[in-house]
C-alpha cells in the first residue's frame, strides 16, 4: 500500500475518533449541565519522598488534541486505560473542567498511536497527607529529572499540610502541564538554560 494512502487512512481514523470524543463531551454537558471541576495545586519536589509512598504506578500518556485550552488525553495507568477531556483553567490555574472515562487497555494502546509525538512516561507515587494525599510524578525519558507533586482540593482556598519534601509552587505555570511537557520536555529546558 502506498505510504500516502496509509497516512490518509490514519488521518481519517484520527478525525473520526476526535469527532466521537467531541460528541461524547457534548452529550455529557447537555446531560449534566456541567462537567466535574478538578481543583488542584502543583509543587516541585525538593526532598526525599519515596519512603512515604503507599503505592506506585507506571504511566504512559499522550495527547490527541490541545486546542484553545482544551486537551484530549489518552492514558495507560498500570493495567487500566483512560480517555480524558480537560477544559480551560481558571485565572488562578487551580481549577479546570474535566471529564474522564475508563476504556479497555487495548483501546488505550491503539489510541496512543494517534497521539501527537512526545508520549509522557512517569512513575506516580501516592503519599497520604492528613485528610488529603499527594500524587507525586517522577518523570522519565525526555522529562527525566523533573519531579512534581499535586494535591486535589475541595476548594481553591482549602488548607492542607505541606510536608518537608515539598518545594516551590508551580500551580498555573503552563510549562509544567503534562500537555506542555509532551511538546517541550524538561530535558530541553536544561539545554536552553545553558545557552
Amino acid at each position: 500500500m502506498p505510504k500516502y494512502i496509509k497516512q490518509k487512512d490514519n488521518c481519517f481514523i484520527a478525525i473520526k475518533i476526535f469527532s466521537i470524543l467531541l460528541y461524547i463531551c457534548r452529550d455529557k454537558i447537555i446531560e449534566n449541565r456541567i462537567m466535574a471541576i478538578e481543583i488542584e495545586r502543583k509543587f516541585l519536589v525538593s526532598g526525599p519522598f519515596k519512603p512515604f509512598a503507599t503505592k506506585k504506578t507506571y504511566y504512559r500518556q499522550g495527547y490527541i488534541s490541545g486546542n484553545r485550552g482544551c486537551t484530549v488525553r489518552i492514558r495507560i495507568a498500570g493495567d487500566k486505560g483512560y480517555i480524558t477531556i480537560k477544559g480551560p483553567g481558571s485565572a488562578s490555574g487551580m481549577s479546570r473542567f474535566e471529564w474522564e472515562k475508563e476504556i479497555k487497555i487495548d483501546e488505550a494502546k491503539d489510541l496512543l498511536q494517534f497521539c501527537k509525538s512526545g508520549i509522557i512516561e512517569k512513575i506516580r507515587y501516592i503519599i497520604p497527607s492528613g485528610k488529603h494525599f499527594y500524587e507525586v510524578d517522577e518523570f522519565l525519558g525526555d522529562n527525566d529529572g523533573l519531579i512534581v507533586a499535586e494535591i486535589e482540593l475541595e476548594s481553591e482556598d482549602e488548607s492542607f499540610i505541606k510536608p518537608p519534601w515539598l518545594g516551590k509552587e508551580v500551580t498555573g505555570i503552563k510549562k509544567y502541564h503534562n500537555s506542555s511537557l509532551s511538546v517541550n520536555p524538561y530535558t530541553h529546558w536544561q539545554i536552553e538554560s545553558k545557552d
